[in-house]
């Protein structure tokens, strides 16, 4: 199993808009429901299924036999073990081999073996001493070329040139001669094949073949490794199609040997596989050609599927192509994250009808649907009687019958191709591969391949005939069992129509282990991790919680939607009104079921106190739609609130605790500053409060203090609320004061992060245009909700309505020119809203992209001339000549622009 550390810098990431960053690992991103490695022949399993490597790894390496040591097992008569005789062969020191030839052994196993041990085996022995010596030496002299890697990995810097070659090759030969037993004699001539094909003498190789290794007839482990190394020295003189032909001998042949031979084979063009296929003799050896022909190009599997079955449907390794191809297919219906939501398909669409619009920049009327007047009748009395809701909303979600529920197309699984190492040629080929899944398990007795095909129905989402396979199925494989079981849950889960009360005690009954939270596995000591970390891999338990939570979604049961995947917490990163209030719905609901108090209630973590986290939130959002009197009537209720709950990593005790806020720093709610009724000098998120905001004249204002909490702030606004409803200078210098907060709290304002759950103006997610629609984007539920942003856009026409009040009562010109630059500023975050609804959508594979992107661009600055610079023109025509206006000039480039 891959192992990972995660660094502290990494685990920011997750609270930062991200797609595929480079940091994923592709066989973390689905939840292998159906397991690979459940073939039988486990010397396949390097062949199964992999993005992140080449070949497949995630297996205990014990689980693939050597062909070498099962020979040698035999050779000692099974008086030794597979792991005694793997120690004897490959880890046991020469000196101890030496010492029992002596008669004198220490090796525990060797004294444990007896006197008599050596004298009955005298050649094997003998032959695993000479082995040992020659071991450190065998490898290829590395020789540097123009085309060589930089860096190799260390080693001991010995290789077979190292060894005098006559001397080796004439012990060597010796000793083949001198052997009496075939199989020892062979590996001495599997020693001077390799040999030779180590000190680059490579046409001596291919003698001593034919001369020591062949001759004897023997088809063993000894003469595959000695078949390996005469492919190689074949490579080594240009003789790549006997080479290939040698090596994929080895790779039907050999155990232990496959993925090493298959590297080996350069199969890299259509005439090399032709020529396998011509020698293939066999139909095991065209089966095993069409084998490597499906692995090199796997898009569409089922053609080469299609005639390996012709040739065997018992086939082992039409098992493998069949796994992997449900693994495909799996990656692409349970991705662990389902991006394709509702924004962009509406991005796809306006791309679509892009060209069908007569002004590419204004969102055309939709096409009225001409009715016949009976039509028309019967929709008068459908609409008089029906008490059907909007099936979007809560309430209208909540009515829908099992049917309807069952009906919807977003429950999951569903086919997506929105993962990134996608490309063009991938399709969804579940009809094709269950038809052939059907046809073969008929053929075939093996009982993987109901499993399969079981399996498939359940990606279709025919639940009760995958069940209904399941149930028939009669095995004593432990795997497919195991296998069996779990789809068995599958199926049970993902069928039901509604998770209701009765269902979540169903589940806590009968499949606690899938939702109770594991006791944590220690790590011994020694145990060191090869990878970086990049999470634990997903699992069936993961997928079950990801359905619970796609059902609740589609149910209208968001906060319980929300808390499957998400913490409390988690909504200071998108505080979406309607999302608060479902999750504070659940939060306060009496009488929870155990499934609802031990699994999703657990997820309602320490956010100091939780009432006033909420009533912050309602605050907030109260404050950004100018209802200052509701906003206090939460803050009132938000006075025990303990701060945004963000972490920090503490130093002293090397773990991640709670933040701790300094005196007099903002955490929320508190240490609001009076620069909040200000203007911008400049607009600098990164520069001090002092350098970018400029106080106004708060004198006729008491209540304004120089520090504030929100329900302070409220007050004042409340009051000067009042103090605007005249017509003098003052009213005129309160609606300004109510203006200013309005603006500097939007999403263009300097204190942008006062009312979106956030602790600085830093830039971000929340502060992206695109990203604020007030339409729900989550089409499936909310999993990875701190990478998604769903906050209700700011109503710049609240600021603009204040500023016009102030303008239309003040008769002082100079902050009469303040006050439209002010309304000019938040026109422009209207322009802002505009633009990023309407997206330029010319693709960049256009040959004339950058002359329509051009044109496209002339149509948005039109339109932005025209409807969204109505106070700077006001600004120019009558007010050019204050002082104010030519201070502007100096401080902001585009007024300056704009006034030229």
């Amino acid at each position: 199993m891959k192992k990972y550390f995660l660094s502290l810098a990494v685990v920011s990431l997750f609270y930062t808009q991200s797609g595929a960053c480079a940091w994923s690992d592709p066989d973390y991103e689905y939840f292998n429901l159906f397991t690979q490695s459940i073939i039988k022949d486990k010397s396949y399993l390097p062949f199964l299924h992999s993005y992140s490597t080449r070949f497949y790894t995630d297996f205990k390496p014990s689980l693939i036999p050597d062909e070498n040591i099962e020979s040698w097992k035999r050779y000692f008569n099974n008086q030794l073990s597979y792991a005694q005789t793997e120690y004897l062969v490959n880890k046991m020191n020469m000196n101890d081999l030496n010492a029992l030839k002596k008669g004198s052994p220490t090796n525990q196993l060797l004294v444990a073996l007896g006197p008599g041990f050596y004298q009955k085996y005298l050649e094997g022995i003998d032959y695993l001493i000479e082995a040992k010596y020659l071991e450190p030496y065998m490898k290829i002299n590395y020789i540097e070329t123009a085309d060589s890697f930089y860096y190799r990995e260390p080693g001991t810097g010995k290789n077979a040139t190292n060894l005098d070659y006559n001397k080796t090759i004439a012990a060597l030969t010796s000793l083949y001669n001198a052997a009496k037993n075939p199989e020892i004699k062979q590996r001495y001539g599997y020693q001077l094949v390799r040999f030779n094909h180590y000190t680059r003498n490579y046409d001596a190789a291919v003698k001593a073949f034919k001369a020591y290794v062949e001759p004897l007839r023997l088809k063993g482990a000894p003469y595959i490794m000695a078949l390996d190394q005469l492919a190689g020295a074949q490579r080594g003189l240009g003789m790549n199609s006997e080479a290939n032909w040698n090596f994929f001998q080895v790779f039907r042949d050999s155990k232990s040997r496959k993925e090493s031979a298959f590297v080996s084979m350069k199969l890299s063009d259509t005439a090399s596989f032709n020529n396998i296929l011509k020698r293939a003799a066999t139909d095991e050896d065209k089966n095993m050609a069409y084998f490597l022909l499906g692995y090199e190009d796997f898009n569409n599997p089922i053609p080469v599927m299609e005639k390996m079955f012709d040739i065997n449907p018992d086939s082992e390794i039409l098992k493998v192509m069949a796994v992997r191809s449900i693994n495909e297919l799996e990656r692409s219906y349970l991705p662990i994250y389902y991006y394709n939501d509702d924004n962009s398909n509406a991005v796809q669409k306006h791309t679509a009808d892009k060209n069908t619009r007569q002004n590419a920049t204004e969102t055309a009327e939709p096409k009225k649907e001409e009715l016949s007047f009976w039509q028309k009748i019967v929709r008068f009395f459908k609409n008089l009687f029906s008490s059907k809701k909007d099936k979007n909303s809560p309430d209208g979600k909540a009515d829908q019958s099992d049917d309807e529920l069952l009906d919807n197309p977003d429950r999951i699984p569903v086919f997506t191709r929105n993962n990134y190492w996608y490309d063009d040629k991938t399709r969804d080929f579940l009809d094709d591969l269950e038809k052939f899944t059907s046809k073969t398990k008929e053929k075939s007795k093996d009982e993987y391949w109901q499993i399969a095909d079981a399996y498939l129905k359940f990606l279709k989402k025919d639940y009760k005939a995958s069940t209904e396979i399941l149930e028939n199925i009669k095995t004593s494989n432990p795997e497919y069992t195991e296998e069996i079981k779990r789809m068995k849950v599958l199926n049970d889960i993902v069928s039901q129509p509604k998770i209701d009360a009765d269902y979540e005690d169903h589940l806590m009954k009968d499949y606690s282990e899938y939702f109770a939270e594991k006791p944590e596995v220690k790590k011994d000591s020694t145990e060191t991790d090869e990878y970086n970390y990049y999470g634990e891999v997903p699992s069936t338990a993961d997928f079950l919680k990801d359905v619970l939570a796609n059902r609740y979604f589609l149910q209208g049961e968001d906060g319980k939607s929300f808390l499957m995947n998400n913490k409390l917490s988690d909504l200071q990163y998108s505080p979406n009104s309607s999302l608060v209030k479902s999750v504070e719905e659940f939060y306060r609901k009496p009488n929870k079921t155990q499934f609802e108090q031990q699994i999703i209630a657990k997820n309602i973590n320490d956010v100091g106190n939780i009432d006033a986290f909420f009533a912050v939130i309602y605050g907030d959002r109260a404050m950004r739609q100018a209802d200052f009197e509701k906003a206090k009537s939460y803050y009132a209720k938000a006075q025990n609130f303990s701060g945004i709950p963000r972490s920090e990593w503490n130093y002293d005790e090397k773990r991640v605790t709670p933040l701790k806020y300094p005196a007099g720093a903002y955490n929320g709610f508190s240490n609001i500053p009076d620069l909040v009724f200000g203007h911008n000098v400049w607009i600098s998120y990164q520069s001090a409060p002092e350098e970018s905001m400029k106080k106004e004249d708060y004198s006729a204002f008491p209540f304004i203090r120089p520090n504030m909490n929100k329900l302070e702030l409220a007050d004042a606004l409340i009051q000067l609320k009042k103090a605007g409803n005249g017509k003098d200078e003052k009213s005129a210098a309160a609606n300004q004061l109510i203006g200013n907060v309005l603006y500097n709290t939007s999403i263009l304002g300097y204190y942008r992060q006062l009312f979106v759950m956030d602790l600085d103006n830093s830039n971000g997610g929340k502060y992206y245009f695109d990203n604020s629609e007030r339409a729900n984007p989550y089409k499936y539920y909310y999993k990875g909700f701190p990478d998604r942003i769903y906050i209700e856009p700011d109503n710049f026409d609240l600021a603009i309505n204040y500023y016009k009040r102030a303008l239309n009562t003040s008769t002082n010109k100079e902050q009469k020119a303040r006050i439209l630059f002010q309304m000019a500023s938040a026109e422009q975050g209207k322009y802002y809203q505009y633009e990023a609804k309407h997206p330029s959508n010319v693709d960049y594979s256009d040959p004339k992209w950058s002359e329509k992107s051009d044109a496209y661009q002339k149509q948005l600055d039109q339109i932005k001339n025209q409807k969204y610079r109505t106070y700077f023109s006001l600004l120019k025509s009558q007010y050019a000549d204050t002082e104010t206006a030519k201070n502007l000039m100096g401080s902001c480039t585009y007024f300056s622009y704009f006034m030229k």
